[in-house]
């Protein structure tokens, strides 16, 4: 059992290192954190592969000094919008003892459901069990030791773009670093940021990354669906350095800064300085103008999303609302933005689940690398006990939901 666990966050805007330590008792405690500018990275695909490794070595090399150990393997967030996924059926004859149903009969209508096809340079990274039917009895969350003649089995099959991913790891190796597993992000920060009741009722976590924003649908404790959307942080930079003519890194720290998404939480008696163009002198303005233009931005990445939401069918699912995680979550005014377009519970999304450094991780740009390190801590006890996994999120078949609600 490894004591060491690393979560590495490749992201367009920030790229992000967790060390966290397994302990004795079965915590983990965050003991180390990197944080570093991502460059060559561009909505989850290297666009530069030497200015990649080099921020990956940065945020690395800080997480390394910080923890006082030498990390040597990471468990790797997947983004952007090459990742696709599909729901998928698996239907298999039982075939054992008296008709009762085994593990063995689990994984054959398994792999009949992951049977699908894919096109050329795709490569399934996650096989995702949503429920099981024996027979004609629906929503079956553990059918072990039932019995039947015909087990059906609904799942969540994530794929990826296998040259984006060996790029990515490319560069992670080329910091004399392995990665043991790759996740997607949006399951990642799930696992940080969501508890099992909003899963169960239904929610969407959303996760606004620098280049895109990516999303997930839970309903009744399993994932229904995945998506990603090419517009995040990055657009609202941009919006920030064209409006108030700026140069991008000002506009930037302008956002991070003052950044607010709703105009009417403000007065024009609130005002701001920011930087100017060359060798111009910075100016003050009214804070509001800020906001009057990331306001738009934002409502578009929410109205896409809904789009989304609503063509797919789970309008009407999302009974504990949406989970808000990445940088762009802790905007002033987003919060009463998403409240009143959708009209939903919204909360932030803030890591939990870890002790040690906590305070340093609860902001939730940090949900999908707190989330890799408790993936991988999770996966870590499963094999301790052993409880035989499918894939690579194996988690103890002694649960309700058991070895059939995991990551695959």
């Amino acid at each position: 059992m490894e004591q060491y666990l690393v979560g590495l966050d490749v992201g367009t805007s920030s790229i992000v290192a967790v060390v966290a330590e397994a302990l004795e008792d079965g915590g983990l405690d965050i003991i180390g954190i990197g944080r570093a500018e991502s460059c060559g990275i561009r909505r989850g695909a290297v666009v530069n592969l030497d200015a990649a490794v080099e921020s990956i070595k940065r945020a690395i090399e800080e997480a390394e000094l910080t923890a006082g150990v030498e990390i040597d393997s990471v468990h790797l967030g997947l983004s952007g919008t090459h990742a696709k996924a599909v729901n998928s059926r698996g239907v298999v004859a039982v075939t054992g003892k008296n008709r009762e149903i085994s593990r063995e009969d689990v994984r054959r209508a398994i792999d009949a459901a992951k049977a699908v096809a894919l096109p050329s340079g795709r490569e399934i990274v996650h096989v995702l069990p949503q429920d099981f039917v024996v027979d004609d009895q629906e929503g079956i969350d553990a059918p072990v030791g039932m019995t039947g003649t015909r087990l059906e089995v609904n799942v969540h099959v994530v794929t990826g773009s296998k040259a984006s991913t060996q790029n990515v790891v490319a560069c992670v190796n080329r910091v004399g670093v392995a990665v043991v597993d790759t996740v997607l992000d949006q399951l990642a920060a799930a696992e940080a940021v969501l508890t099992d009741d909003e899963k169960e009722l239904g929610v969407a976590l959303v996760d606004i990354g620098g280049g895109t924003t990516d999303f997930a649908i839970y309903e009744k404790g399993s994932l229904w669906h995945t998506g990603a959307l090419p517009l995040g942080g990055e657009h609202i930079t941009n919006d920030i350095a064209v409006g108030l003519r700026m140069p991008i890194p000002e506009a930037e720290k302008t956002k991070r800064r003052y950044g607010c998404a709703l105009a009417g939480l403000l007065d024009d008696e609130d005002t701001i300085d920011v930087a100017s163009v060359g060798s111009r002198p910075p100016r003050t303005i009214p804070r509001r103008i800020l906001a009057d233009v990331i306001q738009p931005r934002v409502e578009e990445i929410f109205r896409r999303l809904w789009d989304e939401i609503r063509n797919d069918g789970y309008e009407r699912s999302l009974h504990s609302g949406i989970v808000l995680a990445g940088g762009c979550g802790m905007l002033d005014g987003i919060l009463e933005v998403a409240g009143q377009m959708f009209d939903l519970q919204i909360r932030r999304g803030h890591p939990v689940g870890v002790g040690g450094l906590s305070d340093h991780v609860s902001n939730p740009a940090f949900a999908t690398a707190v989330g890799l390190v408790l993936h991988a801590h999770r996966k870590q006890k499963a094999e301790q006990e052993k409880v035989v996994g499918v894939g690579a999120f194996g988690r103890a078949a002694v649960r309700l939901r058991g070895l059939f609600k995991e990551f695959f």
